[in-house]
């Protein structure tokens, strides 16, 4: 029995067997013939991201987005879980299994998606998969993933578990045992405020809005099109809206306060919802903030949060703070 975690965003995919961790983006591509497959440099060598599922070869991810004439990406959820979460989520697992040995799997949903969708994902995952993993060079390799356990479990605990257990499943920190905390899980479509009363699952303080960084990256886009005429795709924002810059047809516009303005927008429509959904619970002990788009909206947001916000582990990149929860979890509920 092996234990793993996959957090199937609309942003990344992400998955770790507690040991290595693999993050790409959550984009699915038709697997079209590639002349030269080799990188042009050995450091720009990258994990496979070439795949044969369910008799469908795709690329996922990077590869998707630089190499497939036909791309998917979507932030409708219906539409995400019916056409892409599988072959994401199976893309991710992949590396990490070893043919037919039995898995059991950690993954999460948003709040507002959880009760609704949460057996359509086990079904999803808890059954035999015959998959190809295909190499850089050429190479096949037929893989059976028996995955033979499913949890489900509300996507903010994730980060929560994070921080209250050990690698080895068990209490951490005996605060979060005790106490009354609560969570903004900050993703790519969806955050998600949700609240742990000493580990109880709090209802009431618990529900998803559709404030999620896209919202920001959709404004950047817009204001790109007004100024250049063309229509950058939201997944292509990731890494300009860091750097700042981004090039359309030869020219550089500075996205540097674009992003600052939109991100602080994003901020203060958040902490609005935070006090609006958490209006009775006026005796949280700590707040923490989450998610990949919890790390970028932190500096925006922590002066507009009222309360002690806990820090999330500094040395781990921010979009792994729930796959590593859930592993942990994982690990709790299925000692070895």
């Amino acid at each position: 029995m092996r234990i793993l975690a996959v957090d199937i965003g609309f942003g990344y995919t992400k998955a770790t067997d507690g040991r290595q961790f693999q993050v790409f983006k959550s984009i699915v591509g038709e697997a079209n013939p590639i002349q030269f497959a080799e990188a042009l440099l050995p450091s720009q060598a990258a994990q496979p991201r070439h795949f044969a599922i369910d008799e469908e070869e795709v690329f996922v991810g990077e590869l998707a987005e630089a190499q497939s004439r036909g791309r998917g990406f979507t932030l409708d959820h219906a539409q995400f879980l019916a056409k892409y979460a599988k072959i994401l989520g199976l893309a991710a697992l992949a590396p990490f299994a070893e043919h037919g040995d039995p898995l059991r799997v950690v993954t999460g949903l948003p709040i507002s998606f959880f009760r609704k969708y949460k057996d359509t994902v086990t079904t999803m995952l808890q059954q035999r998969h015959n998959i190809t993993v295909v190499q850089a060079n050429g190479a096949r390799e037929d893989k059976t993933l028996y995955i033979e356990k499913v949890r489900v479990i509300p996507q903010p605990f994730g980060s929560l578990f994070n921080l209250m257990l050990d690698g080895q499943g068990k209490a951490l920190q005996q605060r979060f045992l005790t106490e009354k905390i609560g969570v903004i899980d900050i993703g790519f479509r969806t955050t998600d405020f949700s609240i742990s009363d000493k580990t109880r699952y709090s209802e009431r303080g618990s529900l998803s809005t559709d404030s999620g960084i896209s919202v920001a990256y959709n404004a950047i886009s817009n204001l790109l099109h007004e100024k250049s005429g063309t229509q950058v795709e939201l997944y292509r924002l990731y890494e300009a809206a860091a750097r700042g810059v981004i090039k359309i047809k030869g020219h550089k516009y500075d996205l540097t306060a674009l992003v600052q303005q939109a991100y602080s927008q994003l901020a203060t429509r958040i902490a609005i919802e935070a006090s609006r959904v958490w209006a009775d619970d006026w005796d949280m002990d700590a707040i923490v903030i989450t998610g990949g788009g919890g790390m970028i909206l932190a500096p925006y947001l922590q002066t507009q949060i009222e309360g002690e916000v806990l820090a999330m582990p500094p040395d781990q990149d921010a979009r792994l703070n729930n796959v590593i929860g859930y592993w942990k979890y994982g690990v709790h509920i299925w000692p070895g």
